[in-house]
């Protein structure tokens, strides 16, 4: 029923003067958050919520309205059309849409065990195994937590296109926390990324948490004994656990399109990428080989659609260390050659998202991959390092504007002295300029060190859109970094 009003509204927009309509629909959307803090169930909260959002572009300008009354759709719709109006008495670069086909499809994330259906108990009584396995020596605080998200989305547009989508998303994690005899905090933690071909509740796989509960605390209490970080300049081998973060701050955000364009300036800073750049800009060495792939199964970052109804893609961004593509939309792509004044871009890379009804479609990371390499294990990087350091787990995080530089903590280091592995640094930190840091690259593992990390909460847009997407990273070595400040 609610279908067929919506096409009856996009219809009639049409006939107003509108150039393109589109609606999405949320019937369902809910999360499910747990958090056991040393033995204490700190938190179990639970939001539903449902409603409409219709974008409208007219003469150039969108115009968007959005709503979780649905008794209205034909206010709701004629709303959308006036702000386009509005806008389009102002517009400066009229907006124009990258051609599509139209989609009647639908896609499902893949998962066994709804965890929505999974009782109370069950969730806490996990909570609590996993607490107790935390609570060892060494240990003065310790975390264990899981997120559920749950969405039915139906799309609807102008030129045809009818797609359902039914998501489910898991995120759990453990994380101890110790205090050494500084009196400095230290800590380690686990989250699990992809488990097989699911996103269920089963994926809660209490043999994988407690193999790394027995990893997190010996790491924790090798840390609180162990020397300072050196301050000097070494090859940095970052394993998959930080390589995820790297690569989210300084390729994904970096070759978001709008960025590149300038529309997220107000709040998030530029990029030091310019439309000059595709097709010779030397992004990293030739072993850096990077892809905007949506068609992995089972990450947060493969929805089948995106919110501008193009079918999920696997977009290569740089190839053998040549800037080649960028995250893409419908509008950006047609608004990029327009301004290079060459096509750069054929077509919407399927990227368009938006993390509720009542949010608009920007451009968002999929799943940002390296693709594995032909360099070995991490056993073979390290016995081919005569002076190194490898590294694990995001602690903290400082980028420039324009992710022209950065400067990562993380959570635990171990020292490489002529190909072997010599001992723990606590306080690890490395640093250096993107593409300097890139064209660095000597050696990436191959696909026994490939994989995928989960990211919940990546932040873009105003208003701010929280988004879940995923990175799928092997070991990678860089040479001359410098580390420990």
């Amino acid at each position: 029923m609610q279908q067929t009003q919506m096409k009856t509204q996009i219809e009639r927009l049409k006939s107003a003067g509108a150039t393109y309509v589109d609606a999405r629909w949320y019937p369902l959307e809910e999360s499910n958050s747990l958090m056991m803090w040393n033995g204490n169930l700190k938190n179990a909260s639970a939001s539903r919520e449902s409603g409409i959002g219709v974008r409208v572009l007219y003469k150039g300008a969108w115009g968007f309205s959005a709503s979780s009354d649905m008794s209205n759709l034909g206010g709701l719709f004629d709303k959308a059309l006036d702000n386009a109006r509005v806008a389009a008495q102002r517009v400066t670069f009229p907006v124009r849409l990258a051609e599509k086909d139209a989609v009647q499809a639908s896609f499902a994330s893949p998962n066994r065990i709804d965890p929505f259906g999974v009782a109370l108990s069950d969730k806490i009584a996990f909570l609590q195994a996993m607490d107790e396995k935390l609570n060892k020596p060494g240990v003065f605080q310790r975390v264990s937590e899981m997120t559920f998200m749950r969405k039915q989305i139906i799309f609807l547009d102008s030129e045809g296109s009818e797609i359902e989508k039914n998501i489910i998303e898991v995120f759990p994690g453990i994380q101890v926390m110790g205090m050494d005899s500084n009196g400095e905090t230290h800590s380690r933690k686990f989250s699990p990324g992809r488990v097989g071909n699911t996103r269920g509740w089963e994926t809660l796989d209490m043999q994988l948490f407690s193999e790394n509960a027995e990893r997190i605390l010996r790491e924790l209490n090798e840390i609180l004994v162990a020397d300072p970080c050196p301050k000097e300049d070494r090859t940095v081998i970052l394993l998959p656990g930080i390589m995820f973060l790297q690569t989210h701050e300084t390729i994904g955000h970096a070759l978001e399109l709008d960025r590149i364009l300038g529309y997220e300036l107000a709040y998030a800073g530029g990029s030091f990428v310019t439309l000059d750049d595709f097709g010779k800009l030397r992004y990293g060495s030739p072993k850096l080989t990077a892809r905007a792939d949506a068609t992995v199964a089972n990450t947060p970052g493969s929805f089948g659609y995106d919110d501008d109804g193009i079918p999920a893609q696997d977009n290569l961004l740089i190839d053998k260390g040549i800037l080649v593509g960028a995250i893409t939309g419908r509008q950006m792509v047609e608004e990029a050659n327009a301004r290079a004044r060459r096509p750069i871009f054929n077509g919407s890379s399927g990227a368009n998202r938006a993390t509720s009804f009542y949010r608009v479609p920007i451009e968002r990371m999929t799943n940002i991959n390296i693709d594995p390499g032909q360099d070995g294990t991490l056993d073979d990087i390290v016995s081919k390092t005569e002076r190194g350091i490898i590294l694990d787990g995001e602690k903290s995080w400082s980028i420039g504007s324009n992710r022209e530089q950065f400067h990562f903590a993380t959570d635990i280091g171990w020292l490489v002295e002529d190909g072997k592995v010599t001992k723990v640094v606590k306080n690890a930190t490395y640093k250096g300029d993107t593409l300097k840091f890139y064209n660095s690259l000597s050696a990436v593992g191959d696909a026994s060190t490939w994989e995928v990390q989960y990211v919940d909460n990546c932040g873009k847009g105003q208003p701010n859109q929280i988004m879940q997407l995923g990175h799928g990273v092997p070991v990678c070595r860089f040479d001359n970094v410098r580390i420990g400040e």
